[in-house]
């Protein structure tokens, strides 16, 4: 059963939103808080954070923004070298240029089909599946927007502003014809502990949380998300795809590494610091504790 908490306050919402910008500009760790407030109904503890999300947004706010590597990898093409230094080159999606601008990029030399990201925030996308049916005015309004607009500072998730504005397009990967099936795989301290699947993109999406020896932890499923009816197939390279996940974010004190699997072939998409900004509301209450000691964030406290 979803979480009660899922049920959102619309009159807080309204009464909440023209004083949003303020309160961020004037003071992000007082936004966080009442975000954090908001969206999961708990107060936050920054002081001695016991819960995962509590954990997250200690790392969103005082951590990650004070080192440059946590924008780099959170960035999709400094990833990418980081990926290459871990000798695993061979795991990168195929590309076909990285650009400053809109303007740059020749339609006339990409294939028919392809994916446009930008560098520096999750969801500026673009799935292009026939490129004689692009609207280039709309797209290119719709990119330039994507590279002025500082996520990092809307969502209080400062390392993303740190990031280098790009596009990178990317090959299309499909599988059976439809999107690949994604492994996002959460590392704490160097070792991976429970993932979820996300299958069926674009068709019936539904995601599938599982320990990291695939027995379900359907307390994990979080923000109202579907999950299947039955546990997904584990994958013949499931070992592997772990021990990449581990190896990937071996440097950093958490990181949910995500990758896919098509046809047997393992490919790297990203790293993600903050899920759903660390604001994750969770079917089972008691998931959040359980996946809260399973992070060690006792060497920043010290710092603090």
């Amino acid at each position: 059963m979803a979480n009660p908490n899922l049920k959102e306050n619309k009159l807080k919402r309204v009464i909440a939103l023209p004083f949003r910008g303020i309160i961020r500009r004037l003071s992000p760790i007082s936004y966080v808080k009442l975000q954090y407030r908001y969206i999961t109904h708990h107060k936050l503890n920054l002081k001695n954070p016991v819960r995962y999300t509590e954990k997250l947004q200690y790392l969103r706010l005082f951590v990650y923004p004070y080192d440059q590597k946590y924008s780099d990898l959170a960035g999709r093409v400094l990833a990418r070298e980081h990926i290459k230094n871990l000798g695993y080159e061979h795991l990168l999606i195929p590309i076909y240029g990285v650009f400053d601008k809109f303007d740059d990029i020749d339609f006339y030399k990409l294939p028919n089909k392809f994916v446009m990201k930008c560098s520096h925030a999750s969801g500026f996308n673009e799935i292009v599946l026939d490129k004689n049916k692009i609207d280039l005015k709309s797209l290119k309004k719709k990119f330039d927007k994507y590279l002025r607009t500082d996520k990092g500072k809307i969502w209080v998730e400062r390392h993303y502003s740190h990031i280098k504005p790009q596009i990178i397009i990317e090959k299309y990967l499909e599988e059976k014809n439809k999107l690949p099936t994604e492994y996002k795989i959460h590392v704490f301290n160097g070792k991976a502990k429970y993932l979820y699947v996300v299958r069926d993109r674009g068709i019936d999406i539904r995601y599938d949380n599982l320990y990291i020896d695939w027995t379900r932890f359907d307390g994990a499923q979080f923000n109202g998300w579907k999950s299947g009816d039955i546990t997904p197939e584990k994958p013949q390279n499931f070992d592997e795809l772990v021990k990449i996940a581990e190896n990937i974010a071996k440097d950093v004190v958490f990181c949910r590494v995500d990758l896919f699997d098509v046809n047997g072939k393992i490919y790297f998409n990203e790293m993600t610091f903050t899920p759903a900004k660390g604001t994750l509301i969770f079917d089972d209450d008691n998931a959040d504790f359980e996946i809260g000691k399973w992070l060690d964030i006792s060497e920043y406290l010290k710092k603090k």
